[in-house]
């Protein structure tokens, strides 16, 4: 599977970016989709994951209501709509996948995801 991230950029604080991440290898909709993010000196963490269909959603806290995740299965995309930017969003976002089954507790955690895009530069200032 490989994954081609894109759509950052710099933005001001409290405005917006759409991230997307096209996947090629396998049959997308068989795949569980994740969004991580890493700043300078930080671990990755978790921000996003949608199941299969796009049917189910989950966010960590600090993105909750201001960041959107979704699927479009026929483009074999997943994208990440990010509003009222901060700037500790500031960050490299990567975008993953998993081919096994839906673990809710691995699917916050860089271990539940067998493929890794290269990553997209976002950055918001103040």
């Amino acid at each position: 599977v490989q994954l081609q991230a894109s759509g950052g950029g710099l933005v001001q604080s409290g405005g917006s970016l759409r991230l997307s991440c096209a996947a090629s290898g396998r049959t997308f909709s068989s795949l569980l989709m994740g969004w991580f993010r890493q700043a300078p000196g930080k671990e990755r963490e978790f921000v996003a994951r949608i199941s299969w269909s796009g049917g189910s959603t989950y966010y960590a806290d600090s993105v909750k209501g201001r960041f959107t995740i979704s699927r479009d299965n026929a483009k074999n995309t997943v994208y990440l709509q990010m509003n009222s930017l901060k700037p500790e969003d500031t960050a490299v976002y990567y975008c993953a996948a998993r081919t096994g089954g839906p673990n809710p507790i691995l699917l916050t955690t860089t271990r539940g995801y067998d493929y890794w895009g290269q990553g997209t530069q976002v950055t918001v200032s103040s």
